[in-house]
């Protein structure tokens, strides 16, 4: 069988029709029913000391939090375990495991007096045969006991850190140990309307517990969930909940099952499409996707950076435990409402304007979520005109005002392209959110800043794109093979000389520079150089590197691009083509009169956006 990936595991393991799989929470409390071993093709214990710290903080924070919910818990990474005779073999998940064992048996005291009807066994290590001893008796254990063993080296250590842990926070007076037991090991199991729900503050796993079957070879699995170390995501665990077997009536359950797992390839196949994914998605979120239906998932959620990892999935797997028909999850109504928030969002795409606006305002970073829960209660008119009040709140600046720097120069000059765009409806063209937010466009200067020169590290090319402007090519050729104009043969002569020299040397290069920058009108400095008339949307290669392209050099580049087909926002290349200018006839140069014209059309374009300008 050939190997997969680790992305396919729990896709496989929850479509494998005759598999009785199960994903469920278990309190760390639950976890004392049962024996464990660590089989021999995993790696001895190997967590540090960082590690097993970050557990504990973790645990002890969420032991502070005020105001939790009933039933609010922190939730560890998942265990996967497989069943054999009376005990459970933990395919994945060991280090966790081993390390929440050190810190019970470091409380053993307060835990018996506080629970106790409850025993937790040593996980037992296959490859050391007295492994249970060694940790049932790691708290008489010496550096000395230890370090005959690598792997006892380390669970000692970690015991060590454990211990150190809870000394440095009770000298800080800044630890109540039973509280931390209680959050640890507390487990309160209500029942309700036959349903039992446990209500305790505490701690809890992720429990996948794989069926014994032939395709479940538990070194095969252990291999593929180990491949880069990923831990599992909330979008693979979802899917695992919504495609368990026990899910559905027996007669049902295959149907169902292909009928959830097509219509999640079918929902991820869109959201694959980066025209779809980034209308709806603003690439300064913190949070990234391989698994793009997951921020689906976090939209309904609420998952912001500062959530645990698994804060998602465990939302969801309150759903399933409040939402129950005829003693099963009600999976038609859950997966239901994933499918109406999803086809919310392909609504919107396949409306021209909205489209245009949500894609405008998630680019400002206007929450998507913010934005969807104002469709409810409104029409499709009222919706727009909600749409066009919040665009307003983007743009509402005196744009005479705007100078390069400003935040609000790169929402009016988008907004100029979406605009352009709407207003040319019948070429069906749209504004493609995806190669503008991947492509590096940027806010720059349409003529060049005449205070600016080019570092040493870039001269060279530099001089290659005047060349090439000049001769079509960036060799060095004869002076008899150029144009007769006499200003661009001296140009073009101090270039092949700067080019040949072993140095390019400051005062040569600024003579250069100085005739080039006379030649093309950019020599003269204004007050007006950063303000918006002078600013487009320009992408880092069309700009180039050094920062300084004069606008024929821009212009050449743009028009290059057009006819190539790559990406150009309309508004920049009507601008480099001159299609706001009034007067003609100097199409290779960018004057006042150029930049007049422009900032003009940008007005009348989003005249019904900006605010009204006082004309008393």
């Amino acid at each position: 069988m050939p190997s997969r990936s680790f992305k396919d595991f729990l896709y496989y393991a929850a479509m494998d029709m005759n598999q009785t799989s199960q994903l469920v929470l278990k309190s760390v409390n639950q976890l004392s029913e049962y024996k464990f071993f660590i089989p021999a093709y995993q790696r001895g214990y190997r967590w540090t000391d960082t590690q097993v710290t970050r557990l504990l903080d973790d645990i002890w924070q969420f032991s502070k939090k005020e105001g939790k919910k009933s039933g609010e818990f922190y939730c560890l990474q998942p265990i996967v375990v497989k069943q054999k005779d009376d005990k459970y073999e933990v395919i994945d998940g060991q280090q966790r495991f081993t390390t929440i064992f050190l810190i019970i048996k470091f409380l053993e005291d307060l835990t018996k007096m506080a629970f106790k009807n409850i025993s937790f066994s040593p996980p037992y290590y296959e490859t050391r045969e007295d492994s249970s001893d060694f940790l049932d008796g790691v708290i008489t254990k010496t550096k000395n006991d230890a370090i005959l063993n690598i792997d006892y080296f380390h669970i000692w250590k970690a015991y060590c850190t454990i211990k150190e842990w809870f000394e440095s926070k009770e000298k800080e007076n800044n630890m109540s140990r039973i509280d931390f037991v209680n959050t640890l090991l507390k487990c309160q199991i209500e029942e309700k309307e036959g349903n039992k729900t446990d209500t305790a503050n505490n701690v809890r796993v992720i429990w996948y517990e794989i069926n014994e079957t032939e395709n479940n070879n538990s070194i095969d699995i252990f291999t593929r969930l180990n491949i880069g170390k990923i831990p599992l995501t909330n979008a693979e665990l979802i899917k695992a909940l919504f495609l368990q077997k026990g899910n559905f009536e027996v007669n049902k359950a295959t149907l169902k099952q292909i009928q959830i797992a097509s219509e999640w390839d079918t929902i991820e196949k869109t959201l694959q499409d980066d025209a779809f994914w980034f209308f709806i998605y603003d690439t300064e979120n913190p949070l990234q996707y391989d698994n793009r239906i997951e921020y689906i998932f976090d939209l309904m959620k609420g998952r912001t950076k500062e959530s645990q990892y698994h804060h998602t999935f465990d939302e969801f797997y309150k759903d399933f435990s409040d939402n129950v028909k005829d003693n099963q999850p009600n999976i038609d109504k859950l997966w239901l409402e994933i499918k109406k928030y999803f086809l919310t969002f392909e609504d919107w795409f396949r409306d021209y304007e909205l489209f245009h606006y949500i894609g405008y305002l998630v680019d400002c970073g206007k929450n998507v979520n913010v934005i969807k829960n104002e469709v409810a209660n409104k029409t499709k008119v009222e919706f727009k005109n909600y749409l066009k009040t919040e665009i307003k709140k983007q743009v509402n600046c005196n744009i005479d005002d705007l100078k390069y720097g400003r935040k609000e120069v790169r929402k009016i000059l988008l907004l100029f392209n979406i605009q352009t765009v709407l207003k040319t409806q019948k070429s069906d063209m749209r504004f493609p959110f995806h190669k503008y937010k991947s492509e590096d466009w940027d806010i720059e200067h349409i003529c060049s800043q005449t205070d600016k020169t080019v570092n040493s590290q870039n001269r060279l090319a530099w001089i290659d794109d005047i060349l090439e402007y000049f001769t079509g090519t960036t060799e060095i050729k004869e002076e008899r093979e150029f144009t007769s104009d006499s200003e661009v043969k001296a140009i073009c002569n101090s270039l092949i000389e700067l080019k040949k020299s072993e140095k390019i040397e400051d005062d040569k290069f600024n003579v250069a520079f100085g005739l080039v920058q006379k030649y093309f009108r950019e020599d003269s400095q204004t007050e007006d150089k950063d303000d918006i008339s002078n600013l487009a949307l320009l992408d880092s290669v069309t700009n180039r590197r050094y920062g300084n392209s004069f606008f024929p050099i821009k212009r050449k580049r743009i028009v290059e691009n057009d006819k190539t087909g790559i990406f150009v926002p309309i508004a920049t290349k009507n601008l480099f083509l001159k299609y706001y200018s009034k007067k003609m006839g100097e199409i290779m140069y960018w004057t006042s009169n150029d930049a007049s014209d422009y900032l003009e059309a940008i007005k009348a374009t989003l005249e019904d956006f900006l605010p009204k300008e006082d004309k008393q």
